[in-house]
């Protein structure tokens, strides 16, 4: 380090400082690092992308093979699962038309009916029953002579031929008679039905159940289109297959087609349906007859498609779909590979700068937020020491770590506390000083004023006695006696406030002190607009005070409240325990307290009545503070105060509570 430079440093404040030594350490390793991982990670991404991108073809490719796969094995599974549904339905449906035969049978047996009457009945029962849409019930013998049939009874039917010519009734007439009792079986075949207007024939499926009693083959039919082969439902299943297949892409232009084994597109983002068996290249090569002669490989081509200036080298991946017969085939262009490489590298180099120049930044900004933290302490404790050497003494400065600086915190602010209690004990002493000679000015005062003050009101309630009330001289002699009493209740507070007496303490139910307290005030001419409501707290302790100190305090603070209040109001007077210590508090619903005469209003003299002496508040919490409690004031202007005396409980009083 040159001497310049030496001299240069160290005039830098301390943060600064702290910026030159650090940045250097910080962000040279970054840049270092940061271009050889930059170029590491293009090389390998150059390489690893072409082989990665055939391996997303091949698994999209694969990928779309199992979408057909899916789709083909749901839709055989619903056929299956259906088709054991409509059996089990039909079976039900043919034990349930069995079972009414079967009763018309005990109904013959019981005598109820004939044997005639009995079949009818069993007919027109079964040819109430529609299966479906088209499906029925019906019953013929084993010569296939209909017995009961919605359109046909009466026929004989037993040499009908099914659309495959083979004879159907027969075999169903031989099979029900050879079946065991309680059997049902069943038989498909195709049927074109005439009548109601089929164009072309429909698989049908009977389930029959063969009655010996009656020699009657009770039969449920139904056409399976109308049962579980719902084209319908593999229609709108195959379109949901096809958006979700032609929705995927690779990278920007390649996507999936399908194709069967003639060469038309049977999946296809664009030309789903066309021929593309003689499709050449741009060099004249069949493309499409290659991929069908090896059905799984894979195919790279020069294709120029509509727009572009050359033609550009694309690469497919196909596999065969066997369940089908379709060829799977998935493409993209090359160039579109490398592309992705290029941009990485791009974003590679300008995310390597963009992160030099913001980890730079947050550097500087740490390094600059690391040097406040350690110099903003400093910088508090130089100012705090400036104010408390102008004589703020109530000001700390704040510990919050408990390294050297918070010891030397911690130490300041003993030394100022104790700088402190000294200043505070010296007040204190020459405030006893004071007291002590305005006691003595005082008790002089009272000797020396209370006399003529006792002569004037002696004369002035003579001469008040012997005037009439509408004589002139009558007020005149009125406003002397006022004020003469006045000037003695200033100079008897004057007196009080100089020579408190020490207290007589006694144990005192504090509720039934407030209850005559607040009978006493609200017969006082300054509470009669007032409305006092109390609430005391059950089982308080007995509190060791003076009785008629506490009363003085009591009515000192409601006559305050009641002359805030001069157009009426509210006075809630309540008691309750608060941990070790019992709180009377006195909340009046009037005129309130500026917030700059808070402070105040405990001080001797000051007031703002109009008539006060101002030693009302400052005798009362001198009474308070000689029964070792505080007062709290709590005043919102325009919406009232409250008052708070906090006494302290007895400790036996605590002892026997807990």
């Amino acid at each position: 380090m040159t001497p310049r430079f030496s001299r240069y440093f160290s005039r830098l404040p301390l943060r600064w400082k702290l910026q030159v030594v650090v940045l250097p350490l910080v962000l040279l390793p970054f840049i270092v690092v940061g271009v050889m991982t930059g170029y590491i990670a293009y090389q390998q991404a150059y390489r690893g992308i072409t082989s990665a991108s055939k391996d997303d073809l091949d698994h999209l490719c694969r990928f779309a093979i199992d979408l057909l796969d899916s789709h083909y094995k749901q839709f055989q599974v619903y056929r299956d699962d259906k088709k054991k549904t409509v059996k089990a339905e039909m079976q039900t449906i043919t034990d349930l038309a069995y079972s009414l035969v079967e009763t018309e049978q005990r109904h013959y047996q019981n005598g109820r009916l004939g044997l005639q009457a009995a079949k009818l009945a069993a007919a027109k029962a079964l040819k109430k029953v529609n299966i479906g849409e088209t499906g029925y019930i019906y019953a013929m013998n084993s010569k296939g002579q209909l017995l009961a049939h919605i359109a046909r009874e009466g026929e004989n039917v037993y040499d009908e031929q099914d659309e495959d010519g083979r004879y159907f009734i027969r075999d169903i007439c031989r099979a029900a008679v050879a079946s065991a009792p309680g059997e049902v079986l069943y038989a498909v075949y195709p049927w074109r039905n005439t009548i109601q207007g089929d164009k072309q024939a429909r698989r049908k499926l009977i389930a029959y159940r063969y009655f010996r009693e009656w020699d009657w083959i009770i039969a449920t039919g139904g056409y399976l289109d109308e049962t579980y082969e719902d084209s319908e439902f593999e229609k709108r299943s195959f379109a949901e297959l096809k958006k979700k297949i032609n929705s995927k892409r690779v990278g920007k232009t390649g996507y999936i087609y399908c194709l069967d084994t003639e060469g038309t597109l049977k999946l296809h983002p664009e030309s789903a349906g066309q021929n593309i068996l003689e499709m050449r290249d741009a060099e004249g090569q069949y493309v499409v007859k290659r991929m069908l002669a090896s059905k799984n490989g894979w195919a790279r081509y020069a294709w120029q498609n509509i727009g572009d200036a050359e033609p550009r080298m694309k690469i497919v991946r196909y596999l065969y779909y066997k369940p089908w017969k379709w060829i799977v085939a998935v493409g993209s262009y090359e160039d579109e590979f490398y592309q992705e490489a290029n941009e990485i590298k791009h974003h590679l180099w300008s995310s390597l700068i963009i992160l030099g120049l913001t980890v730079g930044l947050i550097s500087v900004g740490l390094v600059f937020a690391a040097a406040t933290v350690l110099t903003e302490p400093i910088h508090a404790m130089t100012s705090v020491i400036r104010r408390v050497k102008a004589g703020r003494l109530e000001l700390r400065m704040q510990v919050d770590s408990k390294d050297e600086l918070g010891e030397l915190a911690s130490h300041f602010n003993r030394m100022t506390d104790m700088i402190k209690q000294h200043r505070e004990m010296e007040s204190n002493l020459a405030q006893q000083g004071k007291m002590a000679a305005l006691g003595v000015l005082a008790s002089g005062v009272a000797h020396e004023i209370n006399n003529p003050l006792g002569v004037i009101l002696g004369y002035a309630a003579y001469l008040e006695g012997k005037l009439d009330e509408e004589d002139p001289m009558y007020g005149m002699i009125h406003d002397i006696k006022r004020e003469s009493k006045r000037c003695k209740k200033i100079v008897q507070d004057l007196l009080s406030y100089a020579r408190t007496p020490k207290p007589v303490l006694e144990k005192v139910d504090i509720n039934a002190l407030l209850n005559q307290i607040v009978d006493f005030a609200a017969n006082h001419t300054a509470m009669h607009n007032v409305l006092i409501k109390t609430d005391f707290a059950a089982g308080l302790p007995s509190l060791l005070v003076d009785g008629d100190q506490l009363r003085q305090v009591a009515i000192n603070l409601m006559l305050n409240a009641g002359a805030a209040m001069p157009d009426g109001g509210v006075l809630t007077v309540r008691s309750e325990r608060v941990d070790e210590r019992v709180v009377l508090s006195f909340a009046d619903t009037g005129v309130g307290i500026e917030s700059e005469n808070l402070d105040k209003i405990f001080e001797p003299f000051f007031t703002t009545k109009k008539k006060g002496t101002g030693l009302g508040l400052a005798i009362t919490r001198q009474i308070v503070r000689h029964h070792q409690g505080n007062m709290e004031v709590d005043s919102q202007p325009g919406q009232g105060t409250t008052m708070r005396v906090w006494l302290p409980v007895p400790q036996e009083e605590e002892g026997r509570d807990g």
